[in-house]
């Protein structure tokens, strides 16, 4: 159509680095953690959290009167770990480590010491602090859960590919049935800081790097991080970190079957009276078919199906951040999901914004207006 704009154009981040630009992995890591091997919450209310998390799609590996244990349908660790507390926050994410013996040159590395785990998860844990003062367990050698009975993904006619003859499709309004943890996304003060710090330690490199438009020449702003495997192709993202003015959990996001399983439990999920933030729609940076919803305690998490899987052979790739560049399909980034809804945590955000332009961070009044721009796009 003469005089239209595809707002996408340009946003799919094929593109690479230019001389000078931040190299996306490290030289010389001290390890190359395997991949995430839970998230810890802590929640003061228990009964609340599960009930939740069943309506999510999770299944509940141990419970007692002070902790939960959260798990898929895959077989290893549990997915999440809450702990009952006066508050709700979270506490960090943990990162599977090869084995012990890579665990011993973290430690050293890092002036910190293995410590065994609870009996109920079995291991090592070695707890060290990022640049943005959140706690980081590196694990090795912990329980295997047996795998679960898994959702069978629907048989699909897809164009004049005829699969499915003489059957229907009747997806049920159920939850959806996690199958594992997929990634992590958290804001930092100290953006840059804290990328080098996983990259050095924990091997991890980057798929996709994000810039504030017009202030490329800055660097990036947010940077989607995978595991190294070498050949063997991992999540597009383990970890998402984004530049802002506060040190904060954003979301975190469980792989399901297929978009059927995710539609039908989002529907499962709002007849129990649950709030969606946004979706249902597909991701640029991962490709993935998400949907994000709020927990009782206001924590996002997101469910998601066929995301981008990369070896160690991609370099990254560069984009402007754009809010209309979350998605190449679905609904507009909604309020919520930007975190400009009225409420509690936009007023934490704002005095959080305050605050940073006051401090010593990368959070400045430059990234500042970058931000608004970005959220107004």
């Amino acid at each position: 159509m003469s005089g239209h704009h595809d707002v996408h154009s340009g946003l799919h981040s094929e593109h690479g680095a230019v001389a000078g630009e931040h190299p996306g992995r490290a030289r010389n890591p001290v390890v190359k953690a395997l991949d995430l091997a839970w998230l810890e919450f802590e929640k003061p209310d228990l009964d609340r959290a599960e009930t939740f998390a069943h309506a999510f799609g999770f299944t509940t590996a141990m419970r007692t009167t002070e902790g939960l244990q959260l798990r898929g349908t895959d077989p290893g660790s549990p997915c999440v770990l809450i702990r009952r507390s006066s508050r709700s926050r979270f506490v960090g994410p943990a990162f599977r480590a090869a084995d012990s013996a890579d665990l011993l040159r973290l430690a050293s590395a890092t002036g910190s010491r293995p410590v065994p785990l609870p009996e109920s998860l079995g291991g090592l844990t070695l707890d060290l602090t990022d640049p943005s003062l959140l706690k980081v367990r590196v694990v090795a050698e912990t329980h295997e859960l047996q795998a679960l009975q898994p959702q069978q993904p629907h048989v699909l006619n897809l164009g004049h590919e005829i699969l499915r003859i003489n059957a229907t499709q009747r997806p049920l309004r159920a939850p959806a049935r996690v199958q594992r943890l997929g990634h992590v996304v958290v804001q930092t003060t100290k953006y840059r800081e804290t990328l080098d710090w996983y990259l050095e330690n924990l091997g991890l490199i980057v798929s996709d790097f994000l810039y504030y438009p017009g202030q490329r020449e800055r660097g990036p702003v947010m940077s989607f991080i995978r595991c190294d495997r070498g050949s063997t192709p991992a999540d597009h993202h383990t970890l998402a970190l984004t530049l802002g003015p506060s040190n904060r959990y954003v979301h975190s996001a469980y792989q399901v079957a297929d978009l059927d399983a995710l539609a039908a439990g989002g529907e499962f999920l709002h007849d129990h009276g649950y709030h969606r933030s946004w979706g249902i729609g597909r991701h640029i940076q991962g490709s993935q078919i998400f949907d994000y919803w709020r927990d009782p305690d206001g924590f996002m998490v997101e469910h998601f199906s066929d995301g981008d899987m990369f070896d160690c052979s991609l370099e990254p790739g560069w984009a402007p951040m754009t809010a209309s560049g979350l998605a190449q399909w679905g609904p507009p980034a909604t309020k919520d999901f930007l975190g400009l809804s009225p409420g509690a945590e936009s007023f934490r955000e704002v005095r959080a914004i305050v605050e940073a332009l006051r401090a010593d961070n990368e959070f400045d009044l430059r990234r500042l207006r970058g931000l608004l721009k970005v959220a107004n796009s």
